[in-house]
């Protein structure tokens, strides 16, 4: 049985006006501006970046951007190849090494210290509250200033906090130089990402530690279980979710971070990370091809750290 073409267009003008396709029709409007505004700034420049780390682009073509060569692979080897990409020494791990052990070891530093506050903050005392706000300044205190007030503890010169201190005890006979001393500025590095970050840390697990049901301690305490028993098998396990989320977000935040390191020593004295290099490649050299290629390199580690842990901390879950 056919239906002739005045019914189907009663039937799609029926459809057109009705109260669900309207709602529809309005949901797309709503979203409109923000799916352009993150295409534009997001999904764009994203696309755009790939497409550059395969192409020759520097400033002798920046007014034609579209028409650079493409170069293929090239970027990627001269990223690979260069020597401040390369391990040369310990004292010089080369970019991709110490983006490696900067984000992991500053991720966890910054959980441990995070825990520590948050056990701390749990238990009930006077001025508490103070103390957690004083507790939440490295996060909240512009990085700028922050990066400056440690530059100026750490000064090589006499008059750096730091060597002051030390000289006045006695404990050194000339001021060291923190910061541009090669493996002891990544530790400093790591010890200020730490510092700097372990608030947000010390909030999310102050806030699933107030939700733990208190008679698991009270059923412990019958027990006979002392403070750390209560710790390793009630409070540990009950944190795990968090931890594991925490870790991810903040090793995949550490491992962008470029303003901290930059702030602090300019990526110089083997503290030189993947974001840095970037920045040197595309604004010193002027080698935006190669810079993208660097952040390419950046992105697939990231996303081949990701695909392995959410495997293990998913099995991990399952499991528990």
């Amino acid at each position: 049985m056919s239906t002739s073409p005045e019914v189907i267009r009663k039937y799609q003008k029926r459809r057109w006006s009705s109260l669900q396709a309207q709602e529809a029709r309005l949901a797309w409007r709503l979203l409109a501006p923000t799916a352009i505004i993150v295409f534009g700034l997001v999904v764009f420049p994203a696309i755009f970046s790939i497409w550059i780390s395969f192409h020759k682009v520097d400033l002798s073509n920046l007014n034609d951007v579209f028409h650079a060569p493409y170069v293929g692979l090239d970027n990627y080897k001269r990223v690979v190849n260069d020597y401040a990409f390369k391990w040369t020494s310990w004292k010089n791990m080369g970019a991709y090494i110490t983006s490696i052990v900067y984000s992991f070891v500053s991720t966890i530093l910054t959980i441990i210290i995070g825990l520590i506050a948050a056990l701390v903050l749990n238990r009930p005392f006077r001025a508490r509250g103070i103390s957690r706000a004083v507790f939440l300044f490295p996060y909240v205190a512009p990085i700028v200033s922050v990066a400056f007030v440690w530059r100026w503890i750490l000064d090589p010169r006499p008059s750096g906090v730091a060597n002051d201190i030390l000289m006045r005890l006695h404990l050194i006979d000339r001021p060291l130089g923190f910061l541009s001393t090669p493996g002891l500025a990544l530790i400093l590095v790591i010890i200020f990402t730490g510092w700097r970050y372990f608030p947000f840390a010390m909030l999310m697990i102050l806030a699933r530690l107030q939700a733990i049901d208190r008679t698991l301690y009270e059923a412990a305490d019958v027990d006979g279980a002392n403070t750390w028993h209560k710790f390793w098998y009630i409070t540990l396990p009950e944190l795990r979710y968090v931890l594991g989320a925490l870790f991810l977000l903040r090793l995949i935040w550490t491992f962008n971070k470029f303003d901290d390191i930059f702030l602090l020593t300019g990526g110089g004295f083997g503290t030189n990370v993947l974001p840095v290099l970037t920045y040197q490649f595309s604004f010193r050299l002027f080698n935006f091809g190669v810079g993208a290629a660097a952040a390419m390199i950046l992105l697939v580690t990231l996303v081949i750290f990701l695909v392995i842990y959410v495997g293990v901390f998913m099995r991990y879950t399952e499991e528990a």
